[in-house]
């Protein structure tokens, strides 16, 4: 059983699957909550920060360091330029989808909507030394003629503790959609499956000890 505390900022998917847990403070692990009354989404207010081509298949940690870097300058440059779009997004996890809706300038519609697969995502984390309030993820992207590159995107959050809080979500998508694939046949205890044998490997529940 999740404990409702955890240390996680960092979760990877590998062959061994595992979450990576840094710093002794806890946070509580909690659900997407909706910022609102009366919105139709649920999620975290966070600032799209982009997306950016990441080479490898095998991430370990710090491999979206200068990936984010890279994003923030961008958007940096973007604003004195007056090209950055205005307007906050909600960043929704749920399993088997994770929703990134763009809302209006006023920060309530949904004006656009990008979505990705859970099984997609190979890697994800909140832990980033330069911009700690930055989440981000490594996604599958595949292509129409079938082939599949892996594209780095990211979020500001309002805090450090919104993006630790965003890993915690990520992992039990991950579990909760797993845990389901399996319950169904679609993958294997082995690990091997049809469409999902490259993602199909899940992140173990752990939590350090107490002690």
């Amino acid at each position: 059983m999740l404990k409702t505390k955890l240390n996680v900022l960092t979760l990877r998917k590998e062959p061994l699957p595992t979450v990576i847990f840094h710093e002794p403070e806890a946070i509580e692990l909690c659900s997407t909550t909706p910022l609102a009354k009366g919105r139709t989404h649920a999620g975290y207010k966070v600032s799209y920060l982009g997306k950016v081509r990441i080479s490898g298949t095998q991430f370990l940690s710090g491999c979206t360091e200068s990936a984010v870097v890279g994003l923030v300058d961008g958007r940096a440059l973007a604003q004195q330029r007056g090209t950055y779009p205005e307007g906050n997004s909600l960043l929704e996890i749920r399993p088997f989808q994770v929703r990134l809706h763009h809302l209006d300038g006023h920060g309530e519609a949904s004006v656009t909507m990008d979505t990705y697969q859970v099984a997609r995502i190979a890697y994800c984390t909140a832990d980033h030394s330069a911009r700690p309030n930055v989440f981000a993820w490594i996604y599958r992207e595949i292509n129409d003629d079938l082939s599949f590159q892996m594209d780095c995107h990211a979020v500001e959050c309002e805090s450090k503790l919104e993006a630790k809080k965003l890993a915690h979500s990520m992992m039990e998508a991950f579990r909760k959609t797993f845990h389901s694939m399996r319950s169904d046949g679609r993958i294997h205890k082995s690990g091997s499956s049809d469409d999902f044998a490259e993602d199909s490997s899940t992140p173990e529940d752990t939590t350090p000890d107490d002690g």
